[in-house]
């Protein structure tokens, strides 16, 4: 089972990834952003909404030939964690 981290505001190293889920109609859905050094504003990885498990692989390949770090989750308001994506920290 994959272990995700809960995102905090200032709290996540620079270079992480971070995936953020909303609604979107009754569906959930995901993107991918790079946090960066304090000052800067984040990397957001273009693309279209993704299925929360391809957001997860999308944020693992992100990674891949670099430093393995923790994948940090956003919830926007109103989405609930679901037990099936893995366990959040």
């Amino acid at each position: 089972m994959e272990i995700y981290h809960r995102y905090r505001e200032n709290a996540v190293p620079p270079g992480s990834i971070v995936v953020k889920f909303y609604h979107s109609g009754d569906q959930i859905r995901g993107f991918l952003r790079k946090v960066t050094p304090p000052g800067e504003d984040d990397t957001i990885f273009p693309g279209e909404e993704m299925e929360p498990d391809d957001a997860f692989r999308a944020a693992r390949n992100k990674m891949s030939g670099e430093i393995m770090r923790p994948i940090y989750v956003e919830l926007s308001e109103g989405v609930n964690w679901n037990p099936a994506w893995g366990q959040l920290e």
